[in-house]
């Protein structure tokens, strides 16, 4: 079963999605469309505000920080991959509360659900590299609790 917070995510990531395929578009107008959806109301509905409006807000930032990670070019990034850590990389900067391993799951099971086959080893690869960034001290901590273990 999914979580309000797990939905939320996927509409987010599908309002990114939208955006950058047609970047005229009103995000408001996209949060519109995606309402429209069945299942919209099991949605953590201010965690998808924060993330959608986030992204759109920072695109330029979060883009920068994610593309650094790259191992491919970056027109072979699909959208939903780009989408996804779009998301994801908003999350970790500025969502301290969130544990990382909990962003980079969640990220990697939804690029599982809308991405394509190995799409979610990229993403995973990705946001490793981005949270040893941002949360190094986190990270740090998470693999020293592990050798302890």
């Amino acid at each position: 079963m999914k979580t309000a917070r797990r939905r939320a995510r996927e509409f987010a990531v599908q309002g990114i999605y939208e955006w950058e395929l047609n970047q005229d578009r009103p995000a408001s107008l996209i949060e519109k469309h995606l309402r429209e959806n069945e299942y919209f109301a099991k949605a953590d509905e201010a965690l998808f505000r924060s993330i959608l409006y986030g992204v759109l807000k920072d695109v330029g930032t979060l883009s920068v920080q994610i593309g650094r990670y790259y191992e491919r070019a970056e027109d072979e990034v699909s959208p939903v991959e780009r989408a996804v850590l779009l998301m994801a990389a908003l999350e970790l900067t500025q969502s301290p509360e969130t544990p990382y391993p909990v962003i980079i799951n969640e990220a990697i099971e939804i690029t599982k659900t809308f991405g394509g086959t190995d799409g979610h080893k990229f993403v995973n690869g990705v946001l490793d590299k981005l949270a040893a960034e941002v949360r190094g001290d986190e990270v740090l901590a998470q693999k020293q609790r592990r050798k302890q273990d």
